[in-house]
């Protein structure tokens, strides 16, 4: 029993010694907190911009989808335009999903923005553009899946097809495909680690930056995939949350 007391001691005075060379020792701790602040403002800007993209591109395929048949019977403008926009979505589409994303955060940086020396704006762009691919293929198989009726239904009230789609169909879409865009934007989080290598200090970077000084990995990236844990446990508690109040909101 003494022996393990004394190991305990033992211990927990070397972890503590740890904990203040990795964390307290010239305000270290400071640097995770700064790409914490860093990772939410890159995570949130990126979700905006891929939610915005991927609503303008799931609405122009799934609107070609639906009314392809329709449209190039009657020819025309409009259905030379929607083809048109429906073929650079289809590209756009291709070259984000088979590229990595990493690769496309370092062209964005070296190439499309290389006058730019703030990566934080570079890393919401290309994080956006990104999640904007996947986020569209989300919205558009979930718009796919109403039922016809439904377009028929507000055709009928006197809507149009885009108040059709805004007060019928994108609410009914939203429900469907609630639980798997939780899932993209908890993989865009995690994706946003690799901002680092644009040279953005974010909590990954911190991390590793810290662990570089104290010769100390173990602390400092436990730290960092706590952090990861916790804002990925409060995002799902919010998505069950908000799920449960639109379950009841249908009876």
């Amino acid at each position: 029993m003494e022996s393990f007391i004394n190991y305990y001691k033992e211990f927990y005075a070397d972890f503590s010694q740890q904990f203040q060379t990795v964390f307290i020792k010239d305000n270290r701790y400071m640097q995770i907190v700064k790409g914490f602040q860093i990772t939410l403002q890159i995570t949130i800007g990126s979700l905006i911009l891929g939610v915005i993209l991927g609503v303008i591109v799931a609405a122009i395929r799934s609107t070609y989808d639906k009314n392809k048949e329709t449209l190039k019977a009657k020819g025309g403008f409009g259905y030379i335009s929607l083809s048109i926009l429906n073929s650079i979505c289809k590209i756009y589409l291709t070259i984000i999903r088979g590229t990595p994303v990493v690769v496309q955060l370092m062209i964005s940086y070296y190439i499309i923005f290389a006058s730019i020396e703030n990566g934080i704006p570079i890393g919401i762009f290309a994080f956006g553009i990104n999640s904007g691919a996947y986020v569209a293929e989300i919205f558009r198989g979930g718009i796919m899946s109403i039922d016809n009726g439904q377009f028929e239904a507000g055709r009928s009230i006197g809507l149009n097809y885009i108040q059709t789609m805004w007060y019928i169909i994108i609410p009914q879409m939203f429900k469907a495909v609630l639980p798997t865009l939780c899932n993209e934007f908890i993989a865009l989080l995690k994706e946003t680690s690799v901002v680092g290598y644009v040279g953005v200090t974010d909590i990954t970077k911190a991390g590793n930056a810290i662990a570089g000084r104290t010769y100390n990995f173990f602390l400092p990236l436990i730290a960092v995939a706590l952090v990861y844990l916790a804002i990925v446990m409060i995002l799902t508690s919010l998505v069950s949350l908000l799920e449960r109040r639109l379950r009841k909101s249908d009876h």
